[in-house]
């Protein structure tokens, strides 16, 4: 049985839940909104650019959630779902995984977007096996903190190594789609490297390594 993992953000859904969640709080009146969306558009511009310090952007996006009960978290990711995330949903993303699906593979979203964003979506996109990274929680109420290795760039690999590890899998005859080059640690790894909608330096990259490069845009696909 072949493992078939997923990026989610650019690759699955067509934009960034994680930037797409802080436009909702700011449209929520949850956040200082000019503060909270120019720090958003920043910390979004250095993870393209592959300068971004991991540790800060979760400072900065973990934060919000520690103002408010689970509850309302909940119904208020409930909203953004409805509002933000069904309308970037691809179909071919979804006939994608039908594909692997139907072959009898492992399906395993890995993202860089914190759980508590990324569940619900994981689940609407039919996929049980989720690596993402994890706020900390205390008493059922977040902290603001991140529990283990954020799930990011070498942290993926390493978040991957542990599941591997706990699941008696290996990489043998895997596959990865992904959009961005902070995920080339991780492409390197598998056996089936895809490039989906590359950014330029993936592009550069999958195109010097003969890997598959491949849309799932509804204008492209």
């Amino acid at each position: 049985m072949s493992l078939a993992i997923f990026d989610l953000d650019n690759t699955l859904l067509g934009d960034d839940s994680d930037y797409l969640w802080g436009q909702f709080l700011v449209q929520q009146n949850l956040v200082d909104g000019e503060h909270y969306q120019r720090e958003n558009q920043r910390f979004l511009d250095e993870y393209k650019a592959g300068t971004l310090d991991i540790f800060e952007f979760l400072a900065f996006s973990l934060e919000p959630l520690t103002r408010l009960e689970r509850d309302q978290l909940d119904r208020l990711h409930a909203r953004f779902m409805e509002e933000k995330i069904r309308p970037v949903m691809q179909p071919a993303a979804f006939a994608l995984l039908d594909k692997h699906r139907e072959r009898g593979d492992t399906l395993l979203i890995i993202t860089a977007t914190n759980s508590f964003i990324t569940a619900p979506i994981a689940h609407a996109l039919g996929v049980d096996e989720l690596i993402a990274t994890e706020p900390e929680q205390v008493d059922g109420r977040y902290t603001g903190r991140v529990a283990g290795t954020p799930c990011f760039r070498e942290g993926k690999v390493e978040r991957l190594d542990q599941w591997l590890a706990e699941h008696d899998r290996s990489l043998d005859d895997s596959w990865f789609y992904s959009d961005s080059h902070n995920d080339l640690p991780l492409l390197e790894r598998v056996t089936q490297p895809v490039a989906v909608d590359p950014d330029p330096e993936l592009a550069r990259h999958a195109e010097a390594r003969g890997w598959p490069i491949i849309s799932l845009r509804p204008d492209t696909a």
